[in-house]
């Protein structure tokens, strides 16, 4: 006998704890009403699994609803480069807008459950709605500039600095979702950390050892205590970036 699956119970988005984060602002009732028809709301995905994979038609961008994802690519010398991570009312998969089709991948790190908003019935909506289309772009030209001030922070400043900011942006992103902005969950691995901001993981568990002792943070495994938020301002210095929303 075949084992029972539950139903999905549909969230609409004006009832989703992410709406303040993720919707476009100003959106009347009705509007609103139209853009959750064209949201598909698949089960959750198990962590190791595939948003999109390179070489993928581009169909839809994703927002993150619960969970996070990484994304990455692999250069021609065969090496993996992780290119971000996405938390709860972020969007992902805009690199494919212009390729049609995804030139990364986008694995989960953990249970995580994605909103599917296919591509081109949003153009089609936003030519309907226009606040819905500046919207968009809005998203896209925030995505731009942060990758521009990425680069020049991998590019420019030490190892202490470089992690001290991602510590510090990451804490901003959980405070605007409601949660402790002290105290969270590297859902990420120290390998992961240590590819994305260009550093060996050897000098990762250094720094973190580091910070452990100047007090700063506490890592516990997983669990990130910050202590010190202003010695971490000031080693990361003007490099705190908040991460561009969906909204």
């Amino acid at each position: 006998m075949p084992a029972y699956a539950a139903p999905i119970k549909k969230q609409d988005c004006a009832h989703c704890s992410l709406a303040t984060i993720c919707l476009p602002d100003g959106l009347s009732r009705e509007e609103m009403a139209r853009l959750d028809l064209i949201i598909k709301r698949r089960r959750p995905k198990q962590r190791g699994e595939f948003v999109y994979r390179h070489g993928d038609p581009f169909r839809a961008v994703y927002a993150v609803r619960t969970g996070s994802v990484k994304t990455y690519t692999t250069v021609p010398d065969g090496r993996t480069m992780v290119t971000g991570f996405y938390l709860a009312g972020e969007l992902l998969g805009l690199e494919g807008i212009h390729t049609k089709h995804h030139v990364g991948n986008a694995k989960v790190l953990e249970t995580t459950s994605i909103c599917e908003i296919p591509f081109a019935h949003l153009s089609t909506l936003g030519q309907q709605i226009p606040h819905l289309q500046s919207q968009v772009f809005r998203v896209l030209s925030r995505e731009i500039g942060y990758e521009q001030q990425v680069m020049l922070l991998l590019g420019k400043k030490s190892s202490d600095e470089r992690l001290a900011a991602f510590l510090l942006r990451l804490a901003e992103r959980y405070h605007h979702r409601g949660y402790a902005a002290q105290e969270f969950n590297l859902s990420m691995s120290r390998s992961d950390i240590a590819n994305y901001l260009g550093l060996a993981i050897e000098t990762v568990s250094r720094v973190f050892t580091r910070f452990n002792r100047q007090k700063l943070v506490t890592i516990n495994r997983k669990l990130v205590t910050i202590h010190d938020d202003a010695g971490l301002k000031a080693l990361a210095n003007d490099l705190v970036l908040p991460r561009p929303k969906c909204g």
